[in-house]
């Protein structure tokens, strides 16, 4: 695989009958920002927990700064950072022990007066975690992530249940770490995360990897050059849509049906055209250019949060 920081071969982790990865396989370049894109359930924690060292995988390879995280994991502590889904710590310990606390269980620390300013803590470097707001305990848990100047960060779902504003602060210190060229893991379920962070993206569906690129290879491997939804006032027969002059894929989903198109003006004349003949009324119509959930639509048939 390279000069790869890391690499996973035919990754597999079965929790009883649950196979929550199956055979999953990638490699992430040094000052990449590398990101597993899939909905919930799909295998991305798991992976990441695996080259943490949290679990063992059942079959496959993983190196991790040329490590393997179940045998060397003590050394591997020591070379990457780690901000969980979420992150729970004493309501009564304050933020700047937090840091000191973290700092002290490596050999390599980072100035914990820095993190507090780079990260926006400093008025509230003596308030205890309970009375931090959910942005905040955020902002803190990627901080504790760079206690150890780690080579190599994992960020699972780092936006989750954050407001719209409080994400864009987020994606801010992601950016300037990504200007940094540190090399960053991380997995979303959001489109706009993944498109706007990610050098590279591996879209993961039912514990499998079904397409990996950077965000713009990926999207111009969608089905046309141009999204167009549509949403009817009474259903369409199966494949109906398909044939109409320009569309090169059309799906229902959601109630909708998504199609792309090669020629977005001789589509539109032919679903009114189409649509009148079959007596059926157009409710909404709308186009875009292809998104990174266009491709996992092409991949699955079915959205990223279904």
């Amino acid at each position: 695989m390279g000069n790869s920081i890391l690499e996973v071969e035919n990754l597999v982790k079965s929790y009883g009958a649950v196979q929550a990865v199956r055979g999953v396989s990638f490699s992430v370049q040094e000052g990449e920002v590398f990101g597993l894109l899939g909905p919930n359930g799909a295998g991305k924690t798991s992976t990441v927990e695996i080259l943490e060292g949290l679990r063992d995988p059942d079959s496959g390879r993983v190196s991790v700064c040329g490590l393997d995280p179940q045998r060397d994991s003590q050394a591997l502590k020591h070379e990457i950072g780690a901000a969980l889904q979420s992150t729970s710590l004493p309501d009564k310990l304050r933020v700047m022990e937090a840091l000191r606390l973290f700092s002290s269980f490596y050999k390599r620390r980072r100035n914990p007066e820095e993190l507090l300013k780079r990260f926006g803590l400093e008025e509230k470097r003596n308030a205890f975690y309970s009375q931090l707001s959910g942005g905040q305990k955020q902002r803190l848990a990627l901080a504790m992530a760079l206690v150890n100047d780690p080579k190599v960060l994992f960020f699972d779902e780092p936006t989750a249940g954050l407001d719209p504003q409080v994400r864009r602060e987020i994606y801010d210190i992601i950016e300037e770490l990504k200007g940094e060229k540190k090399t960053i893991v991380m997995t979303t379920h959001y489109i706009e995360e993944a498109e706007r962070l990610c050098d590279r993206v591996a879209i993961v569906d039912h514990g499998k990897v079904v397409a990996l690129g950077t965000p713009r290879e990926l999207k111009t491997r969608s089905g046309g050059s141009t999204r167009i939804e549509v949403r009817l006032a009474r259903p369409e027969p199966d494949g109906a849509l398909k044939n109409l002059d320009g569309v090169a894929d059309a799906r229902e989903v959601g109630g909708a049906y998504v199609l792309h198109s090669h020629r977005p003006p001789q589509t539109i004349v032919a679903i009114v055209k189409h649509l009148e003949a079959q007596g059926n009324e157009l409710v909404s119509l709308e186009i875009a250019s292809p998104s990174l959930e266009d491709v996992f639509i092409e991949m699955t048939g079915r959205r990223l949060r279904d």
